[in-house]
């Protein structure tokens, strides 16, 4: 079927898409999906429509591919709803029959995001061009904010997992931005310059990241992000944390535009990161910690050191003394502190996290409830405390959202084997495939096949290995049961 759009408009849209070509295409609340979104568009965009919905599908496609090992082939593979596809026919097939819908949802986002990219673009001829250099402007191309990198040899650009000289980086900025869009193209772009994996989420409050590669490439990442006219009164090298890893901690680059750039769950425009609690350096917040671990009764005292993490991340390490919530998602944060209200009543609240994002919106949600006599927050989270105080309060692994999974500053183990008991702090996913649970089972149990999260999962995982695949299975286990969603805490 002939295209509705000719070849030089065709040429000039997919220049503007492939900026695109890494975002993450699992969340999406630009435009809700619809069976009849072209119908719903004006003339001009149903124009572009059959393109954005190649292009949307060929994005889908995308995020299902796998890396294919050495010693098998060397052609590529999809993996999607627990099915391995080694052909492109079949996977394509797959997507059009299975996935129709996130189909619908992408072709949106696409145009979306191609009509703001046009529209960009056109703007640009229009653009005085006797603008200071270091001015940016939402229409300037994004090729015009990549560092040079001719000075360098590909070797030095990337990291794998032998390479000592890899690192991952962790930050965040809180700010207004005008045209999120435009970021996301720059980001993706940049990324790939680099040649960093990772994720980054941005927003009209902000951007997230969490990105891996070489040292050469995070500091020249590093440069750009405090040279850019966009975040350089907001960050400082500070701001960045950086640990021991590379572009392998990560499967793929992913950036995308969201509401918010770290889920909460709730509108920015109701609980603003512009209203949030008191930071207190790493040193400052020892301190806190050291009157509140002094005092005779802690539970009868006006403090309340508050854990915002999910209970898998605080269940390998946590601070003394905390109150850490028995919670899946950061999404169900701001129902737990509602639930427990009376918990947080006129207590001075210490809340920490992994690098601070957390606490900026998990604070001002806090403090927006006008229970607390004051409400401080770990600028940097325990990221930053464990580089100052590595054998300081904080006892046991920071959980991190990377292949890692965690990381060690300390020898303590908090945790144990969900089988025997015996000291453990080593994650795994737990071994029947279509769970997402993560699982804490020592060598010796592994040894004993126990390798799922529980002995439901276990006998599920069992049985789908003797009998045929099965497509849907349902998470819920013995894990997922005994948990609600909502824990209340028992007042002291």
């Amino acid at each position: 079927m002939p295209s509705s759009t000719s070849p030089d408009e065709e040429d000039s849209l997919q220049t503007c898409v492939l900026k695109f070509a890494d975002l993450d295409l699992k969340e999406s609340t630009l435009i809700s999906p619809s069976s009849s979104l072209k119908a719903e568009l004006d003339g001009n965009l149903k124009k572009k429509y059959s393109f954005a919905k190649k292009k949307a599908f060929a994005l889908l496609v995308k995020t299902k591919q796998v890396p294919a090992p050495s010693y098998e082939f060397k052609g590529k593979r999809w993996r999607c709803c627990q099915q391995l596809f080694v052909d492109q026919t079949s996977i394509h097939r797959h997507v059009a029959t299975q996935h129709a819908e996130e189909v619908y949802q992408q072709t949106a986002s696409v145009l979306k995001q191609l009509t703001a990219a046009l529209h960009a673009s056109q703007s640009l001829k229009s653009t005085d061009k006797n603008l200071p250099k270091n001015y940016l402007t939402p229409s300037q191309e994004v090729s015009a904010w990549l560092p040079d990198i001719s000075r360098f040899s590909p070797d030095e650009l990337s990291s794998d997992q032998s390479n000592e000289d890899g690192e991952v980086l962790l930050y965040y900025c809180y700010c207004d931005l005008e045209d999120p869009h435009w970021v996301c193209a720059w980001q993706t772009a940049l990324c790939q310059h680099l040649h960093l994996t990772g994720k980054i989420r941005i927003a009209t409050e902000g951007i997230n990241g969490t990105v891996g590669g070489s040292k050469v490439a995070t500091r020249l990442y590093v440069e750009v992000m405090l040279s850019c006219p966009l975040f350089k009164d907001y960050l400082c090298e500070e701001d960045f944390k950086n640990s021991k890893g590379g572009a392998h901690c990560f499967p793929e680059l992913r950036v995308g535009v969201f509401e918010e750039i770290v889920p909460m769950g709730i509108s920015p425009t109701q609980v603003s990161y512009k209203n949030p609690g008191i930071h207190l350096s790493p040193g400052e917040f020892h301190k806190e910690i050291e009157k509140f671990l002094s005092q005779a009764n802690q539970e009868q005292g006006d403090t309340i050191l508050l854990d915002c993490r999910n209970f898998y991340e605080s269940k390998i390490g946590r601070f003394q003394g905390c109150l850490a919530p028995d919670i899946r998602k950061f999404s169900y944060f701001p129902s737990y502190v509602d639930k427990n209200l009376d918990i947080f009543r006129q207590k001075r609240v210490l809340m920490y996290c992994t690098g601070g994002i957390r606490c900026e919106r998990g604070s001002a949600y806090l403090r927006a409830k006008g229970v607390c006599k004051e409400v401080f927050q770990l600028k940097g989270g325990i990221h930053k405390y464990l580089e100052e105080f590595p054998d300081g309060f904080y006892k046991g692994k920071l959980f991190v959202f990377d292949e890692r999974f965690a990381l060690a500053y300390n020898s303590s183990v908090v945790s144990e084997c969900s089988y025997c008991g015996a000291p453990w702090d080593q994650y795994k996913l737990c071994s029947t495939p279509q769970c997402r649970q993560l699982v804490l089972t020592c060598s010796a149990c592994q040894g004993q096949g126990l390798t799922a999260c529980c002995i439901t999962c276990q006998d599920k995982g069992d049985k789908q290995a003797s009998g045929p695949a099965q497509d849907s299975f349902k998470e819920e286990c013995e894990c997922t049961a005994r948990r609600p969603r909502i824990p209340q805490e028992q007042p002291a």
